[in-house]
């Protein structure tokens, strides 16, 4: 257990005013495309047991022994396809957000950043809300369908920093938004400017980050939640039953995920001769790895080797102006 800190100026000052903080979280980054990066990142990344539910002994073996070994280089080749100038897609459209946010709180609230992986921390933005002087914090993870994965192992490294906090600010921790009316519209609202100056595919598959199958089993709300998502969607684009399907991405190890799997699907709608199929990714709220690299480039190889036409991408939300709405909305409930 951490020790509760020494007393310092910075972590209250009595004749400073008190704001609210709003911590936006994601689940991170490495800081470079190389595999030194990439090996520190999973690292991280893979030592988390909300990630990982298996005895911490034999997971040890298989990480250090196996995994890093291997996994650095491959995932740094994969990144270098998608990064840019600016670094991280993931990581420069998370500060674009938070800037988005900010301005709309202007000096209401302080808005600050974390990952979940990587940098910059949630430990480093809360120390940042903390130099602000605020007695309350909203933490949105930008998770829309919750899941023990992302969402609760947030909430972990959130209480892990409060830990050693002397005075705990009053905390207010959104879990999810799968089913949030302004973030349906936005959905839908952006599938249908795609469609308007792209055309529209013969089939349009919402693909989410799937999870083992046996953390539903257990417990976890996630599959429901993508589901309704994906209902909802289909609905406010009044979308016909056979035109659209639930699947499910990213899957690692052998053991059974959620099903369908988005790669084996297109396969099969690629062998069908389908014209054209679109792709959207609702659960993630900025554009990353997951969908410009698996999705957009390996994902289509995949359609087109099987024998399929055209395949569309569509952009994640990203920090798109009904974007920005829907989180401001979110949080300003909680203000």
């Amino acid at each position: 257990m951490k020790a509760i800190e020494p007393i310092d100026s910075s972590v209250y000052q009595h004749d400073k005013a008190l704001k609210t903080g709003i911590l936006i979280t994601n689940l991170g980054t490495p800081d470079e495309a190389k595999p030194a990066a990439l090996r520190r990142y999973l690292n991280q990344f893979l030592s988390d047991p909300r990630i990982v539910e298996i005895p911490r002994w034999i997971w040890w073996f298989i990480l250090h022994g196996v995994i890093l070994r291997i996994r650095p280089k491959r995932s740094a080749k994969a990144y270098a396809k998608i990064w840019t100038d600016a670094g991280s897609p993931l990581l420069a459209i998370a500060n674009a957000q938070a800037k988005a946010i900010q301005a709309y709180f202007e000096d209401r609230a302080e808005v600050a950043l974390g990952m979940r992986y990587g940098n910059p921390s949630i430990e480093s933005a809360l120390e940042q809300l903390k130099a602000a002087n605020v007695d309350k914090i909203i933490v949105l993870p930008l998770y829309p369908q919750y899941s023990a994965a992302a969402t609760a192992s947030t909430f972990d490294a959130v209480s892990d920093t409060l830990r050693s906090w002397r005075w705990i600010p009053q905390l207010n921790f959104l879990t999810h938004y799968h089913d949030q009316p302004l973030y349906i519209k936005a959905l839908a609202e952006k599938v249908s400017a795609y469609w308007q100056a792209h055309g529209k595919g013969e089939k349009i598959l919402f693909s989410f980050h799937g999870i083992p199958k046996r953390t539903m089993i257990a417990g976890d709300p996630y599959y429901c939640h993508c589901l309704k998502t994906s209902r909802l969607l289909a609905e406010a684009l009044e979308l016909p039953e056979e035109a659209w399907e639930t699947v499910f991405q990213s899957r690692f190890g052998k053991e059974e995920w959620l099903k369908p799997y988005a790669d084996i699907r297109l396969e099969e709608l690629g062998a069908a001769k389908t014209k054209r199929v679109d792709v959207l990714c609702p659960g993630f709220s900025a554009d990353c790895l997951e969908t410009l690299e698996e999705i957009a480039i390996s994902f289509k190889g995949v359609f087109e080797d099987a024998g399929g036409g055209e395949f569309h991408y569509i952009p994640a939300l990203n920090a798109d102006s009904n974007h920005i709405e829907m989180m401001t909305h979110i949080l300003e409930q909680q203000l």
